[in-house]
């Protein structure tokens, strides 16, 4: 089989799936080569993120990564919700094709960029080298999954 069942049960039965009027933080990323469009809504409360929501345009597998990620982070201090990474959310789905791992890293990038709006948003200095995404002109190394 081509697809865990976790990830058949993300994508027909997506969790945390919707848009958020009063959002402390709205991150959007996409992807030029597939075309998935992924856009992550935080409500922060006391550095705890209480709700997160998504909308995602794409791929049944940017739509199961998109809604393991919300559970992922879900509840947790806004500091761990920056240390999910791509291979996180994979594990959690019990793999992806090598061709979708891309996906897993659009979940990544866009929790991170719903945290960064949401430190922008309230004067909050953060480490802009946690963002560093494609040709960012820092030294930042990234870790992501290589893919094939």
């Amino acid at each position: 089989m081509l697809y865990s069942e976790k990830v058949m049960d993300h994508f027909r039965n997506p969790r945390n799936v919707g848009e958020m009027e009063d959002a402390d933080g709205i991150g959007e990323v996409g992807n030029a080569k597939c075309g998935d469009i992924m856009r992550m809504y935080i409500k922060v409360k006391d550095n705890i993120i209480t709700d997160v929501k998504f909308m995602t345009f794409g791929c049944g597998s940017a739509i199961a990564t998109s809604s393991i990620a919300t559970e992922m982070i879900k509840g947790k201090p806004i500091n761990e919700a920056l240390e999910l990474s791509n291979k996180a959310v994979v594990e959690a789905l019990g793999g992806l094709p090598a061709h979708k791992i891309h996906c897993s890293v659009l979940a990544e990038e866009a929790v991170k960029a719903a945290v960064k709006d949401y430190y922008e948003k309230h004067n909050i200095d953060y480490d802009k080298s946690l963002y560093c995404v494609g040709d960012c002109p820092c030294a930042h190394e990234h870790d992501h999954i290589e893919e094939e």
